[in-house]
């Protein structure tokens, strides 16, 4: 998708809409939308990507989501505390605490990088 900031919404509706079929419970759909939403927002304001990726895979009861920019972030990404008067700066907190474990590695080309977390499913699907 383009790395623009309207891009975060159509990738929310495309991991719920997918993970809908899949039959992934409403609370990981409902994580899922988080995470995907703080990463791709990373990606598309703290890097000079033309566009960002998003991958989705399920193995058993464990969801991954990988986001990949296109690079030149000037840091990598980290969680960090923010002051009570910041309006940013709280998203990988956030990751961190929905996901069991996240974190970033390179992307195939070496410039740009892919921020991923892994989510547990509950293992039921949602009232219907």
């Amino acid at each position: 998708m383009p790395a623009m900031s309207a891009s975060v919404c159509k990738a929310r509706r495309r991991v719920l809409t997918l993970l809908s079929e899949w039959g992934v419970d409403e609370r990981c759909r409902a994580d899922a939308e988080l995470v995907v939403s703080e990463l791709f927002t990373n990606a598309v304001r703290h890097t000079d990507s033309v566009k960002v990726t998003c991958e989705i895979r399920l193995t058993g009861q464990r969801l991954r989501l990988e986001v990949a920019d296109q690079g030149c972030a000037e840091t990598e990404p980290r969680a960090r505390f923010s002051g009570i008067d910041e309006e940013g700066g709280r998203g990988l907190m956030l990751v961190g605490a929905l996901a069991e474990e996240w974190g970033v590695r390179p992307d195939e080309t070496g410039r740009g990088q892919v921020v991923w977390a892994c989510l547990r499913r509950s293992g039921r699907t949602a009232a219907r």
